[in-house]
């Protein structure tokens, strides 16, 4: 595989957000200038510690990403393929099939090492068996599992493995892995235009050491570092898709997920490193919030008001992107460059979700940025000592550049 490697040799002004002109969102951008590699992955084997899990994380994410496209083809004709939870968020044969393919490739390849999801399989158990059908039917066409048949018995068996309950971890640091099926499943039943990320860590002695995103309808700006020199510019079509991957100490990559297009479409699928962008004052950072949240709700808002219109940004207005849905795809626009800042406000009775954060808090940290939560404080993944599925931040969480990290916390 080609691989693209970013020399930062100065800067140029270029806009971040897809589909604008680079005059009407000014941001300062590194410079960049290429030259090609042959690797699978970003960074060679001996600068790794965990390059065989990354590995594993980036194929499992490839395969899962190609599970949802493949089920959002058929998400708008047929109305068996969309279900509700108790909790009314809407769930898609996806949700779990992404859970169960995880853990079945996972626990092949990494037996010993548990799995911290967001589902299990109550609802499917309680469901009709054309739910289950179709997640197995999902699964067993991506799976590596080999000549024996997947049964319905070993779809939710994995799906379990990372289910609430499914292990016990205790008050000394822990080595497991953490999955987001899909994050942002409204986006997903929006269909190609939404941005739902697909998100997998590593955790090892309580540090997240990789993490990869898979984003299928990811497009935009970073199209020019994804085209081969000689062809077609690809950019406006939808659903170009992008894989995301950090290694602790090894920084942040990414490249298309070609597989996702169209097989006439020939894109490049080079690595290139990723930096968070070089803002350094409030008021002319890209913002994003939860798409539950309203900028009105946010400290913030007192010295400064918002706007969704890049063209017309007055004194005392900050840039709010419209970005649809989840976490994930939020710290993927931080740690791409194309968003400056990520608030989001802890509220009361309202749990936090380790899967939501993890993948992305690695994603951010290699590419420079920070993560805290609002009184400056680490996140801690282990707050939740007996299952690791909560986060306690105080506050709330904000993901940041780095260089608008202190003054937004005063």
């Amino acid at each position: 595989m080609d691989l693209l490697i970013r020399s930062c040799s100065g800067f140029h002004i270029g806009c971040s957000i897809n589909h604008m002109s680079s005059s009407s969102c000014p941001t300062l951008r590194p410079s960049t200038r290429f030259f090609t590699v042959r690797s699978s992955l970003p960074f060679p084997q001996q600068k790794a510690m965990y390059h065989r899990e990354l590995q594993a994380a980036v194929d499992v994410v490839e395969r899962a990403c190609r599970l949802c496209s493949d089920v959002q083809k058929s998400l708008f004709s047929s109305d068996g393929r969309i279900f509700e939870k108790s909790d009314k968020t809407p769930v898609t044969v996806a949700d779990f099939g992404v859970q169960a393919l995880v853990s079945l490739e996972l626990s092949r390849l990494f037996p010993d090492i548990p799995l911290v999801a967001e589902e299990d399989s109550a609802f499917l158990r309680s469901s009709s068996s054309f739910l289950l059908d179709s997640v197995v039917s999902a699964v067993t066409d991506k799976t590596s599992a080999g000549d024996k048949p997947l049964t319905s018995n070993d779809v939710m068996q994995a799906i379990d493995r990372g289910g609430k309950s499914a292990f016990v971890f205790g008050v000394k640091p822990e080595t497991y892995w953490v999955l987001d099926p899909i994050d942002g499943t409204r986006g997903f039943l929006k269909g190609s235009q939404a941005l739902y990320v697909v998100g997998l860590a590593l955790v090892v002695a309580g540090n997240i050491v990789l993490g990869v995103m898979g984003c299928p309808n990811w497009q935009g700006d970073t199209s020019n570092q994804l085209i081969a020199e000689g062809q077609e510019d690809k950019s406006n079509l939808p659903g170009l898709g992008a894989i995301m991957v950090a290694h602790v100490g090894c920084g942040t990559w990414m490249r298309s997920l070609s597989h996702i297009s169209d097989s006439m479409v020939k894109v490049h699928t080079g690595w290139v490193r990723c930096f968070v962008d070089l803002c350094c004052l409030v008021h002319a950072a890209r913002f994003c919030i939860p798409d539950s949240q309203t900028w009105e709700s946010l400290p913030l808002s007192v010295s400064f008001s918002s706007t969704t219109n890049c063209d017309s940004i007055k004194d005392g207005q900050v840039l709010l992107l419209p970005t649809c849905c989840g976490s994930l795809c939020k710290y993927l626009m931080v740690a791409s460059g194309r968003a400056s800042v990520f608030i989001l406000r802890a509220k009361p009775q309202t749990v936090i979700k380790a899967w939501d954060h993890a993948v992305g808090m690695i994603c951010v940290h290699e590419a420079g940025g920070q993560v805290t939560d609002w009184k400056g404080s680490q996140l801690d993944l282990a707050a939740d000592q007996v299952e690791r599925r909560a986060i306690f931040p105080s506050g709330g969480v904000l993901v940041t550049n780095g260089n608008l990290h202190n003054q937004i916390l005063e």
